[in-house]
């Protein structure tokens, strides 16, 4: 089953620059699970930042742990209407995490929030993004 997915972009608003919907209204079945992921970092098992100096590298590891927790509840990234993107040097990296981020989401577009932060949790890691997904039924 997949859900239906209404991408709201009002008269007068500007057209988005990437993957992302300025608004989306989600027909959501009673029995669909909504999926929340943290903030997920680029890190590896052992808790190593991964290519500390590479932020396009960090996105895909990023969306990597991102896929890896919609799996686990029977999703995927189609599945996901909303993401928040957290980036520790905005000017420095935004081309490289967008080009990333834009072909991770090639023909989906969540709603999307991008901030800058003095830093992230974890020393070395650039990029930060946190996930809501809708799941329907039967996949989880």
């Amino acid at each position: 089953m997949t859900l239906q997915k209404d991408f709201l972009v009002p008269e007068g608003h500007s057209k988005p620059i990437g993957n992302y919907s300025p608004g989306i209204a989600v027909r959501v079945p009673a029995d669909a699970r909504w999926v929340f992921v943290t903030g997920q970092v680029a890190t590896d098992a052992d808790g190593g930042v991964v290519a500390p100096d590479d932020a396009g590298k960090q996105t895909e590891v990023v969306f990597d742990r991102i896929r890896a927790v919609l799996a686990a509840a029977g999703g995927e990234l189609a599945d996901v209407v909303s993401l928040t993107v957290y980036l520790s040097d905005l000017a420095g990296d935004f081309d490289r995490v967008s080009a990333v981020r834009n072909e991770v989401l090639a023909g989906l577009s969540p709603t999307s929030t991008l901030v800058e932060v003095a830093r992230l949790a974890e020393t070395g890691c650039r990029v930060e993004i946190s996930a809501i997904a809708i799941v329907p039924a039967g996949r989880g």
